[in-house]
């Protein structure tokens, strides 16, 4: 019977006993020792192995894995300058958008071998300050970041270490700083424009806060496509900037802000949602209240996440490509010379049940 068998743990070459000091870890001299190669040589397979010729590169690969040499990303940035770390901050990353447009940066960014950072600000202005604070102190190789307003302030704690930024899901406010976004006006307008074919004259608008910039243009779409229906506001608008728990464009926010709408003396026929999750919070409302959708209220979105085709009712959305989005951003956080652009991905409403029924 051997040592397993007996009950014994069979102690691993690399494992120190209990209490005597952690093994060393394998170092490139190792490796080099074992293979009986140059130090460089191990250099090149790591970095360049298509300059080594097939049968030394075998025996090194072979000698890394007998040893379970790995490598050291310090001593890797600090010979080639720079860090593959980059930064990703967002509103809420339990948000869809943002968390499909995360995927998109994180696809791109293992293309070139960079690793994403992602956290959530919260759209507070001193919690994004924290954040890049932090990500300055750790050097990392760019910021991809959905500011919390529009204002440069607290980019400028990430100019200052000449850290390059790129914003995602907002317009250009700097001559200095590429961005990605979609058209949230033109996007909006889709939206009451559809509305208003099918007859509706009563809408109901669901915001976000108005601190938030997609809040503010999504409100000017709507605005606009009403004004130039030649509509009277007052008399076909009934909105409210939805929050709940202090949070806005959640599906908690979306069935407080419907409740509202749904008590006031003439309630909408239709509502446009700031968001897709906002529309689910409402939709939950308005089912609760034995209300149809869409024979007594009709209902839209926005941004078209994954889930928004698969509700009991499909929602009609107005569409962002997210993945494609966040695949731009970091396109142009890793491309080459600093140039800056500005890339706009325009809206496309999709038309579902909550709106034209079956």
């Amino acid at each position: 019977m051997d040592a397993a068998s007996a009950g014994t743990p069979a102690k691993d070459a690399h494992t120190a006993p209990k209490g005597a000091p952690a093994t060393p870890r394998p170092s490139v001299r190792d490796v080099a020792a074992l293979a009986g190669v140059s130090v460089g040589t191990v250099s090149h397979v790591l970095n360049h192995p298509e300059r080594v010729a097939g049968a030394t590169r075998e025996r090194v690969e072979s000698a890394i894995d007998e040893l379970g040499f790995v490598r050291s990303e310090t001593a890797r940035r600090l010979r080639r300058g720079g860090s593959s770390l980059v930064g990703v901050l967002v509103h809420d990353i339990s948000n869809p958008f943002f968390t499909e447009a995360a995927r998109g940066i994180e696809d791109r960014l293992r293309e070139s071998r960079c690793l994403p950072m992602i956290a959530s600000t919260d759209s507070d202005p001193e919690r994004e300050r924290e954040l890049m604070a932090l990500l300055a102190s750790m050097d990392v190789h760019g910021v991809i970041v959905t500011p919390s307003a529009s204002t440069l302030g607290n980019l400028a704690v990430l100019a200052g270490r000449g850290i390059r930024v790129v914003l995602m899901d907002h317009p250009p406010i700097s001559a200095e700083l590429s961005t990605v976004s979609g058209d949230d006006v033109a996007g909006a307008r889709a939206a009451i424009e559809h509305l208003l074919s099918l007859g509706h004259r009563r809408i109901g608008l669901i915001n976000g806060p108005l601190t938030v910039r997609q809040s503010v243009d999504r409100r000017d779409g709507v605005v606009r496509a009403l004004t130039e229906a030649g509509l009277d506001l007052a008399d076909c608008l009934i909105e409210v900037e939805a929050v709940a728990d202090g949070v806005g464009y959640t599906a908690a926010a979306g069935a407080a802000g419907v409740r509202g709408l749904l008590d006031d003396a003439r309630p909408p026929s239709a509502l446009f949602c700031a968001n897709d999750q906002i529309a689910i919070g409402a939709m939950r409302v308005l089912r609760e209240r034995g209300l149809s959708i869409p024979g007594d209220v009709a209902i839209v979105g926005y941004d078209d996440v994954s889930v928004a085709s698969e509700l009991i009712t499909p929602l009609t959305s107005v569409r962002q490509p997210l993945a494609e989005i966040g695949r731009a951003a970091a396109d142009l956080l890793l491309a080459d010379g600093g140039s800056v652009a500005h890339v706009v991905f325009p809206p496309e409403l999709v038309v579902r049940e909550s709106t034209v029924g079956r």
